[in-house]
């Protein structure tokens, strides 16, 4: 029989040093957690107008079958009752920001997979903190404690094995797969749940014959690797239980980018900056979360047929202050709709070419900027100002600073007509 999901280990967990931490429902339990209020209920954050998709549910919205990903008309079919949470990026971003350092505490081999989950390699750690489950306990309680969020822990002597006893344990549980219960714990399950099967290869592993991990495990390799070429035998050797791959940590990202699907597709190139506006600041907040600059950017603009135009630029000074971004980007947008004018479906922004902040830049800054752009100095300038206004974000997530543009047109004032001056 598999493994059940418990706080408690059947067998000693001595070599069972990788770890897997998944935060539950992650947007959520942070929305959760400044507004107590939603607890229990099915909710889900997403934006609250437009062509929108769930991006985080609770699990009482997923009993009614609201997932991730999903069209948000959908989800308010399926769950009425839903209650809608704007999301808020940035706080999610700097949430994420104080896990990982929580994690990387516990010991620094750690293998950050997203925003919300991480794997640690906890064998180091153990003369200091005792057995694997000890930690995983200590994880739990500590990202309870100080942080007020739940999260799962799987752990097992392989990282995909650790990762699947993770997702047994949802929400908020903890498992460890001694090593000699690897294979008891794997070959009841779908084959499905193997890591890197599909639902596609599912189907067609089972006309096979091969519905479990277990008639995987039990298929001739060489079998499977005719049918299914080298993927057919990864998967022979994950359904034995081997998975030679290290915690190690993610190689840093190239780039950093943001879209927006228009509610409404705009036909003006006021519209298509104003979207590059906040788009280039969710990027730059990025950045500087990150502690890198970009040297490039590129627009990206899609008419409604689908087809997809882009445009690159280089920056005269690698920057993280959405000043630059936004003026690049803006330039470039203009350039794209020049060459041919089209309703705008979605527009995106790419931030390119990431350096460490404050890395020496072999280039020399060119003596006389070109006609549109400022003198490079001008950027740290501007980097400054954003990097406080992100404190203030972080402190007071409510009272973000923002540009004036962003802001909703106020409403005319009942005590006089608009421009009126109110005494």
């Amino acid at each position: 029989m598999p493994a059940r999901p418990s706080d408690a280990a059947a067998a000693p967990v001595r070599e069972a040093s990788i770890l897997h931490v998944d935060m539950d429902a992650f947007f959520l339990s942070v929305e959760v957690r400044e507004r107590p209020g939603l607890r229990g209920l099915p909710a889900a954050v997403a934006s609250p107008i437009g062509r929108s998709v769930v991006l985080s549910a609770s699990y009482e919205a997923r009993a009614y079958g609201v997932r991730s990903a999903m069209p948000l008309a959908h989800a308010k079919a399926l769950c009425p009752p839903l209650a809608v949470v704007a999301p808020r990026q940035d706080v999610y971003r700097a949430v994420s920001a104080e896990v990982m350092a929580l994690l990387g505490s516990v010991t620094p081999v750690m293998e950050q997979l997203s925003v919300d989950e991480a794997f640690l390699d906890v064998a180091g750690a153990r003369r200091r903190l005792g057995p694997p489950e000890r930690i995983a306990r200590l994880i739990r309680r500590r990202v309870a404690d100080e942080l007020g969020l739940p999260c799962t822990v799987g752990g097992a002597a392989v990282k995909f094995v650790a990762k699947m006893a993770s997702t047994a344990a949802k929400p908020d549980g903890l498992l460890i797969v001694p090593p000699e219960r690897t294979l008891a714990f794997l070959h009841p399950r779908p084959v499905g749940h193997l890591w890197g099967v599909g639902p596609v290869m599912a189907g067609r592993l089972e006309t096979r014959g091969i519905a479990t991990i277990g008639d995987l495990a039990r298929t001739d390799p060489e079998r499977l690797r005719g049918w299914f070429g080298a993927a057919g035998a990864a998967w022979s050797e994950l359904a034995r239980g081997r998975d030679p791959r290290p915690v190690a940590p993610r190689a840093a990202a190239r780039t950093v980018g943001a879209d927006h699907t228009f509610d409404v597709d705009p036909t003006d190139g006021e519209a298509v900056a104003l979207e590059l506006l906040r788009l280039g600041h969710r990027v730059a907040a990025r950045l500087r979360a990150d502690g890198v600059e970009a040297a490039g950017v590129t627009v990206r603009l899609k008419d409604p047929r689908g087809l997809v135009r882009a445009r690159t630029a280089r920056l005269p000074r690698p920057s993280a202050a959405a000043h630059d971004l936004v003026a690049a980007g803006r330039r470039l947008a203009d350039e794209l709709l020049a060459e041919r004018r089209h309703p705008v479906r979605l527009v995106g922004l790419r931030a390119e070419r990431l350096t460490a902040a404050g890395e020496p830049v072999l280039e020399q800054d060119a003596l006389f900027p070109a006609e549109g752009e400022e003198p490079a100095a001008s950027s740290s300038a501007w980097t400054e100002a954003e990097t406080a206004a992100d404190a203030v974000a972080r402190r007071f997530p409510g009272a973000a600073v923002r540009p004036a543009s962003l802001l909703p047109a106020p409403r005319p004032d009942s005590r006089g007509a608009p421009g009126t001056p109110v005494r």
